[in-house]
């Protein structure tokens, strides 16, 4: 028996037939890793051997973690929880930070568990962005010559997210907190270049992706200090109001996925929800824009 993981990788003498139920971690990617190095065949049957495992079955977190945040409980006055609930129509791919894998272009995953998930970082910047396309950054673009050169946020955009990294004078927090989103299938995409002067396939290139019909949930958390900006419940609610605009056209008509020019990452929003009510599935924006303009100007505890 080895302690050395490596010195076991290079004894391996065929690629492994088992991985981790309901998880890809390092083990079973490291396996397969190590013996697609070697010489001769093994790249494209330790390829073949990841593929089959990976597209096989439910991908899951451990329950007993709870690694998924409970949004439905009680919060203090004036917080509020929003969680939106999607299914991918084309597939989302986010290139993993995995030095060492059997792919060339594996799907972002979580380092322990294995299990692929768009991180709270990512959601942040992108909807700030689709934030700022709502407040005409795009027309402002077109004046500046595609330059973000005198360019600042509005006060509703820095009330949710914040001063920008690096701001020195009159920083603020921003009243939201991001989640993950995790998702429990894997698939895999070929995209073949074609050559200009040919018009033929170049070199067909893998992608690991979450395939299209996969659900997800973006989670956000409004969580305002009091009084910290001198906005009212009349400016929080606006803020909001165009958040979820925002989001809306983030996730159904932008993309919110690496390749987002080929178009992956679009997404059709099934329900939403705040506080943990009820899932509202006929009209999801509208209804939540009206149950959260309710919350916002109660006086008592939105709970």
């Amino acid at each position: 028996m080895r302690f050395d993981l490596y010195a076991e990788l290079v004894s391996l003498q065929a690629c492994p037939t088992t991985s981790a139920p309901g998880r890809l971690a390092s083990g079973f990617v490291d396996c397969c890793t190590a013996f697609s190095a070697r010489d001769g065949k093994p790249k494209n049957e330790a390829r073949d051997c990841y593929r089959k495992h990976a597209a096989a079955g439910t991908l899951q977190l451990p329950s007993g973690l709870n690694l998924d945040p409970d949004l439905g409980t009680p919060l203090p006055a004036g917080w509020l929880s929003i969680e939106i609930k999607f299914k991918l129509l084309l597939p989302w791919y986010s290139k993993d930070d995995r030095p060492f894998h059997v792919l060339d272009n594996p799907v972002r995953k979580d380092r322990v568990f294995g299990v692929p998930y768009m991180s709270a970082a990512s959601w942040k910047g992108l909807l700030r962005w689709a934030c700022r396309m709502q407040a005409g950054l795009q027309e402002h673009l077109q004046r500046h010559g595609s330059k973000m050169d005198d360019w600042s946020d509005p006060d509703w955009i820095i009330h949710l997210f914040g001063n920008e990294k690096g701001e020195t004078e009159d920083f603020l927090r921003g009243a939201l907190v991001f989640y993950p989103t995790w998702f429990n299938k894997i698939g895999f995409e070929v995209i073949n270049p074609h050559s200009r002067k040919t018009r033929a396939g170049t070199q067909p290139i893998l992608y690991e992706v979450v395939p299209r019909d996969t659900e997800g949930v973006l989670r956000l958390l409004y969580a305002p200090l009091p009084d910290d900006d001198g906005l009212g419940d009349a400016e929080r609610t606006d803020a909001l109001q165009k958040l979820l605009d925002a989001a809306k056209q983030l996730l159904t008509v932008y993309g919110f996925s690496a390749k987002r020019t080929s178009g992956w990452g679009i997404a059709e929003v099934i329900a939403a929800r705040a506080n943990g009510g009820e899932w509202k599935q006929e009209n999801p924006f509208q209804e939540l824009k009206d149950e959260l303009a309710t919350l916002l100007s109660s006086e008592v505890d939105p709970r």
